[in-house]
């Protein structure tokens, strides 16, 4: 006589709220709801463990006339498909779990990507000087952005932003009605390249490779703003970074010096990503853009000490993991999120001229830089699939860092319509 299977259906209840309290993924979270109808009634958001670190999805950037954006799991490579229609034909950064977006006539929002819900902010011609250096496309208005509270939480933040023409700092409180520009004292000229808010600081890198820091107090106030240079990264003539961003981890502050980005001759073929140059941009006789090519070849990662006032270089991360790229810039614990690997740096791609430029579009240059040993693997491989388009609001992915995956989660959770089908996950509506 064979023996009895086990019914599975008649766990206790709270045995199964204690197993489903130890998933700290939303895709494991789902597939153990699938299991039976009394395991799917326990999997609700309310037994969701909230209170665990969620990795990093990558956000990617739309498909054209496509309302549905796709958030990319790194830990298994499932896609959420979420109808976003206000991030419709719009640049998108990432703050606090809230979007930054800038549409294609100068319109800017604050925009919380599952609630819907959006604060409209000044259009960019409202800043100071603009009509004097218009920028094109109007997409590229904002650089960078920040929120220094998640306005969820509360009325009383900024949100900062690089200038995405000149590379100067201005920002917006709620009740303004235009971006201000921030006026520094002295006569030097910053242009920063990423900035983060960090105990009532806004400390921030520039292009000569400094370290910045400014009293968030002084920003918001009458008088002229006081710009103090921290540190230099050590760097040789010829070995000057392309980019530059800024985070903190632990309470320490790095710089992160990033190479590769800018066009360049092919050295060989392992160093083409395939560049074809739009009709309207090819200018040339010699077939001299032929032999171009861009993509990441290193990354150097500095440490701020302030007993020392200086930057040091370390190869060593030890449970960070570091993901930068044209969003925010964040460190998190790889211990604490599932399929995330320490001592590396997740990127994306930062040339943004990829997108306007060439036939293949933007979103070739992504991957997992191993700190240790230099090496570079893919974790997503954006020639699969037609998500990377060349018009202006087809921008790089972007990560969607632990406060947005967090969001995501509890709104899957909160949907009564879900559809998961050959590792797609769908809201409906």
């Amino acid at each position: 006589m064979a023996p009895k299977m086990p019914d599975w259906s008649e766990f206790p209840s709270e045995l199964l709220v204690s197993i489903g309290r130890c998933l700290n993924l939303i895709e494991d979270y789902l597939n153990f709801g699938s299991v039976c109808k009394s395991w799917h009634s326990v999997a609700t958001k309310n037994n969701f463990n909230n209170d665990l670190t969620r990795a990093p999805w990558l956000m990617l950037a739309e498909e054209e006339d496509n309302e549905v954006r796709k958030f990319f799991s790194l830990y298994n490579g499932m896609i959420l498909n979420k109808r976003m229609p206000k991030a419709s034909r719009k640049r998108c950064l990432e703050s606090m779990g809230w979007l930054i977006t800038v549409g294609e006539e100068g319109e800017i929002r604050l925009l919380h990507p599952f609630s819907g819900v959006h604060i409209e902010l000044p259009h960019v011609n409202t800043t100071e000087d603009y009509y004097n250096h218009e920028i094109e496309p109007v997409t590229c208005f904002i650089g960078k952005a920040v929120l220094s509270a998640s306005p969820s939480n509360t009325s009383d933040y900024i949100l900062m932003v690089i200038d995405g023409n000149f590379w100067d700092l201005r920002f917006w409180r709620p009740g303004d009605i235009r971006w201000t520009k921030i006026k520094f004292e002295g006569s030097n000229y910053f242009s920063f390249t990423d900035i983060i808010l960090f105990n009532d600081q806004i400390y921030s890198v520039d292009q000569s490779s400094c370290l910045l820091v400014c009293d968030v107090a002084e920003v918001v106030g009458p008088q002229l703003t006081k710009c103090h240079t921290l540190a230099q990264i050590p760097t040789e003539p010829q070995d000057t970074p392309d980019h530059l961003y800024i985070l903190e981890s632990l309470g320490s502050l790095f710089v992160i010096a990033r190479y590769g980005v800018q066009l360049r001759l092919v050295q060989d073929d392992s160093d083409r990503i395939p560049l074809t140059l739009l009709p309207e941009g090819d200018t040339s006789e010699d077939g001299l853009w032929e032999n171009i090519t861009y993509g990441t070849t290193n990354f150097r990662v500095f440490q701020f000490d302030s007993a020392a006032v200086k930057l040091i270089e370390t190869r060593e991360l030890g449970d960070a993991a570091f993901f930068v790229g044209a969003n925010a810039s964040i460190s998190v614990q790889a211990s604490q999120c599932t399929g995330i690997k320490p001592n590396h740096i997740y990127f994306t791609d930062d040339f943004y001229e990829s997108y306007l430029s060439y036939d293949e579009g933007g979103g070739l240059d992504m991957g997992v830089f191993n700190l240790a040993d230099g090496s570079i693997q893919p974790h997503y491989r954006a020639s699969e699939s037609s998500w990377f388009v060349t018009v202006g609001y087809g921008l790089s992915s972007l990560f969607a860092f632990s406060r947005l995956a967090m969001e995501a989660h509890t709104s899957i959770l909160e949907s009564s319509s879900i559809k998961v089908m050959k590792g797609k996950l769908t809201i409906l509506g």
